[in-house]
């Protein structure tokens, strides 16, 4: 019988699609817009995470989106966000969004300062299920919630408190400085993406820093141990 070895790919920040449009500076991890790169399409169902920085009184106007589970992120500022049916929050560091775009909806988001960045992460995961009707929702998690661990805030059915997403995946979040370590078990033919949105953490023994990932396969776990003030999101991923 083959011998099936674990696998860990790093993703380098520097090596990121980079487009800046002025009021836009955007890092895009996997091939978006006009950055495309045949070896970087998305892992599994993970398709986009775009590190997107805002100048004040700037933003995307109203643009359609289907069958697409989007998350937003933010890491510094605010971000204004309306759609098509009805919704309008702001969105504020500790918040996660989930739109699921489904049948077709239309959003628009503003940075909500008119004078300060607004800094954030835009995620898509493909659906498990095509044409469903569309929908939102928005939870706060706070930094106790994610310091020194990693808190589930996202999954397919909202377990412990996370947002609801169509897909097989869950997210986790965490917050980690020197001394602070988590664990997170990946179940058979499973795999993991973890992006570093701030600062440095050691990922099974290797250093990142923002803006650097790391894809796995056939791993059972992953261990996270704070560098300087490290801000992670991982993906388990179907």
């Amino acid at each position: 019988m083959a011998i099936v070895k674990p696998m860990m790919t790093i993703r380098n920040a520097a090596d990121r699609g980079h487009a800046k449009h002025g009021w836009l500076d955007s890092r895009h991890t996997f091939s978006f817009a006009d950055y495309h790169d045949p070896e970087h399409m998305g892992f599994r169902s993970l398709r986009v995470i775009n590190d997107d920085r805002v100048a004040g009184g700037q933003g995307f106007g109203a643009h359609s989106h289907r069958d697409m589970e989007i998350i937003s992120y933010v890491l510094e500022g605010e971000l204004s966000h309306k759609d098509s049916m009805g919704t309008g929050e702001t969105i504020r560091p500790g918040d996660v969004q989930r739109m699921s775009a489904g049948t077709g909806v239309q959003h628009s988001e503003f940075n909500g300062s008119k004078k300060d960045e607004v800094h954030f992460l835009q995620i898509w995961l493909i659906p498990s299920k095509q044409g469903i009707k569309p929908g939102y929702e928005q939870k706060m998690f706070t930094e106790a919630d994610k310091r020194g661990k990693l808190r589930l805030v996202a999954s397919p059915d909202g377990q412990d408190g996370s947002i609801t997403v169509h897909t097989d995946g869950k997210l986790y979040a965490g917050l980690f400085t020197g001394g602070q370590a988590a664990e997170l078990a990946i179940g058979r033919g499973r795999g993991a993406w973890l992006h570093v949105a701030k600062g440095k953490v050691r990922i099974n023994g290797t250093e990142l820093s923002a803006g650097d990932a790391a894809s796995f396969e056939n791993e059972s776990s992953i261990r996270i141990e704070g560098v300087a003030d490290g801000e992670v999101l991982a993906f388990d991923l179907a």
